[in-house]
C-alpha cells in the first residue's frame, strides 16, 4: 500500500467517523425535541421531574435509534452478500456462454478449414 492509499483510507475512516458523530448528534437532538414535546403534555411534573423524564426519554430515543441502525446495517450486509453471490453466478454463466461461443466458433473454423482443405485437394 502506498502513502497515498494510506491517506485515502485514513480520510475515508475520518469521514465515516464524522458521519457517525453527526448522525448520533442528530438523533440526540431529535430525542431531546421529542422529549420536550412529551414532557409538555405532563404539566403536573415538577421542574426536576420534567428534566429527568426528558433525560430518560432522550436516552431511550438514542438507544432505539442505534438498534434501528444496527438492524439496517445487518440487513444491508445480508443484501450485499446476496447481490455479490448473484453477481458471481452471473459472471460464471457469462463466462460459460462465452467459452461455449468461442468453442463453437473454433469448431466452425475447423470445419471450414477442413472443407477448404478437402476442396483444394479435390
Amino acid at each position: 500500500m502506498t502513502a497515498m492509499d494510506e491517506r485515502g483510507a485514513d480520510a475515508r475512516a475520518l469521514v465515516r467517523d464524522l458521519e457517525g458523530l453527526l448522525l448520533i448528534e442528530a438523533a440526540r437532538s431529535e430525542g431531546r425535541a421529542a422529549a420536550e414535546r412529551f414532557a409538555r403534555r405532563l404539566p403536573w411534573l415538577t421542574e426536576s421531574q420534567r428534566a429527568e423524564v426528558e433525560r430518560q426519554y432522550t436516552e431511550e430515543h438514542l438507544v432505539l435509534a442505534r438498534r434501528a441502525w444496527g438492524r439496517t446495517a445487518h440487513r444491508a450486509r445480508e443484501l450485499r452478500a446476496e447481490y455479490e453471490e448473484a453477481y458471481r453466478a452471473l459472471r460464471r454463466r457469462t463466462f460459460a456462454w462465452c467459452l461455449a461461443g468461442v468453442a463453437l466458433l473454433a469448431g466452425v473454423a475447423l470445419l471450414a478449414g477442413a472443407a477448404l482443405a478437402v476442396g483444394v485437394v479435390a
